[in-house]
């Protein structure tokens, strides 16, 4: 299931790094950036990441609130929270259920090795909790300005 710009974001109920419990729904009201990675402290994930806390008071400023989310456990993000300073949250989507929920959860190869794994994707939501943009390209380097245009 492919999710497309105009639907309702699929609500979810996750872990974050400290542990705590969130859901989509409640950033009702606000702009959310959900971006699937696919592993703590791995370079293109890492550039990602840093490339948001760099322009994290620009997105905060257009009025964004930025999640990351990926395969890994709570503990792990709490490392690379802490390694790279990032000022938002990371859900821990160790059983997959949002990753299949948004369609993040997919088949890969690499070196002719095929293996399940998360598609680098990122969705902007609006207030409304509608997606108001599907980012399947993401630049880890330039991210914010693929967010910001």
């Amino acid at each position: 299931m492919s999710l497309e710009v105009g639907q309702l974001a699929p609500d979810f109920t996750a872990k974050i790094e400290t542990g705590e419990t969130i859901k989509l729904s409640d950033y009702k009201g606000k702009k959310v950036i959900l971006y699937f990675y696919p592993k703590d402290a791995t370079p293109g994930c890492t550039a990602q990441a840093c490339n948001l806390r760099d322009n994290y008071e620009a997105l905060q400023k257009a009025g964004y609130v930025v999640l990351g989310i990926s395969s890994d456990a709570e503990k792990s993000h709490q490392k690379f929270i802490e390694k790279q300073s990032l000022p938002f949250s990371l859900i821990a989507d160790t059983d997959l259920k949002v990753h299949e929920a948004y369609g993040t959860w997919v088949e890969k190869s690499m070196y002719g090795r095929k293996y399940m794994g998360t598609a680098r994707t990122t969705f902007v939501i609006d207030e409304q909790g509608k997606i108001a943009e599907v980012i399947e390209k993401v630049d880890t380097k330039n991210h914010t300005a693929q967010i910001l245009k």
